[in-house]
This record gives C-alpha cells, sequence and structure tokens, in this order.
C-alpha cells in the first residue's frame, strides 16, 4: 500500500521530466500547490493522462468510479493492485480507457519494528521525480459538481524495498510512458508490461515520525535521521 507522498520539484524539473514547457495557467497552479511535503488521500496531485499529452492537471487522492452514489468511496480505493486492477469492477473501466501518470518525488512507507512503525522516504536516484502509474475517474455528484479522482497501482515490492513493505507503487520507466496511457493489455501481456516497465526502486532513507501526522507538511520532514 502506498499511502502518503511528497511533491516538492520545481515545474522546471517537471518540465525537463515531461518534456514539454507549461502554459502560464499552469505554471501558477503548480506553484500554488507545489511543494507538498507530506501528500495524503484526499490531497491534489499533478497528473499527465493521454487526453492532454502536453499538460497537467491536478487531480484528488482516491479514486471515485463513475458509478458511486457519493464520494465517500474514494477513501477506500487510493491504491489498486496491479494483479488484479484489470478485472476488479471498481477499477476494470478505467483501466482500460482512463490511465493516468502521476507525477511524485518520493513516498512514504513504515517498517515493523519492536519499537513499532518506522518510517522511511523512498526516492529515485537524487530524488529526481517519477511517474506513478495510476487511473483517474471524472464523477459527477447528486447536485451537479465534478471531482476529477485517482487512483496509484501497486505491485509487489522488488528486494530492495521488500525490506520495508511488501508493496510498493507501480512506477514507470520514462521511455514506456506512452505506452501505458495507450497501450492495451491483457492477461500474461500485462504483466510482462508491467515487469519490464516498472522503475527499479532503491534508495530510502529513515526520517522522523513527524511524517506520521497528516496535519505536519514543512521541509524538515524530508531529512534523514538516526
Amino acid at each position: 500500500m502506498c499511502g502518503r507522498a511528497t511533491i516538492t520539484s520545481s515545474y522546471k524539473e517537471v518540465e525537463e521530466f515531461l518534456g514539454f514547457s507549461f502554459e502560464s495557467d499552469l505554471i501558477r497552479e503548480y506553484n500554488d500547490r507545489v511543494p507538498n511535503f507530506n501528500v495524503a488521500p484526499t490531497h491534489e496531485l499533478p497528473i499527465y493522462t493521454a487526453e492532454d499529452d502536453r499538460s497537467l492537471a491536478f487531480m484528488r487522492w482516491g479514486l471515485i468510479p463513475f458509478w458511486a452514489k457519493d464520494h465517500k468511496i474514494g477513501s477506500r480505493l487510493i491504491n489498486a493492485r496491479a494483479e488484479t486492477v484489470p478485472v476488479k469492477a471498481s477499477f476494470r473501466a478505467a483501466f482500460k480507457k482512463r490511465r493516468c501518470l502521476i507525477i511524485l518525488d518520493g513516498y512514504y512507507e513504515w517498517r515493523k519494528s519492536d519499537q513499532g512503525k518506522i518510517p522511511y522516504r523512498i526516492t529515485y536516484k537524487s530524488g529526481e521525480p517519477f511517474a506513478v502509474a495510476g487511473l483517474w475517474e471524472n464523477w459527477k455528484s447528486p447536485d451537479g459538481q465534478n471531482i476529477q479522482s485517482f487512483t496509484m497501482i501497486t505491485r509487489a515490492a522488488n528486494v530492495p524495498m521488500s525490506s520495508i513493505h511488501h508493496r510498493m507503487p507501480y512506477a514507470v520507466k520514462k521511455e514506456y510512458h506512452r505506452l501505458w496511457l495507450e497501450g492495451q493489455f491483457s492477461g500474461p501481456g500485462w504483466e510482462h508490461f508491467m515487469e519490464e516497465s516498472s522503475l527499479p526502486f532503491q534508495d530510502y532513507y529513515r526520517v522522523s515520525t513527524d511524517v506520521n501526522k497528516v496535519a505536519n507538511n514543512q521541509p524538515e520532514l524530508l531529512q534523514a535521521v538516526e
């Protein structure tokens, strides 16, 4: 499970990562919402979709399926297991038609110990941005409000990450971004693609238990502790 994350990269760093320049409105929106040192469900994150491949949209974490009667279901759908996402009722429609990439530069995970759960921040290389595979929906409430929301896809952890937790986000290598957004997958072909395209996380460090509280959101959360 992935339930906390970080996005602290500047818009310039994300522009370089994605390979296009932001329009002025997007720059203002990005700077208004980033950095976030302790991203939690219901927070909004920058999302890249096939529908607009030259921009980003900020969406709410916690998928609200189009058929949902109210938004509360989103709190239970913050993650989707890669092994079942093509067939599970909550996700299968979005898996076919509404895939996305969620822009992050780190996520938090907790290792169980005799002293309790110890938080770690996991990053890629030197903390550069990366993109997690996700699914998105546009939900319309009974009173006519539109909410765009997403879920992060998780997979079995690789060897370095398995010492902390048995699951990790399915982050997609840059050269596979377009294929993830637009490809058709089923059965063994999906499993093969995921293994081939998955980003190999290996960098992590211990952080303060201050991150446990969602209300805490300051740069010091990123600092390593003994």
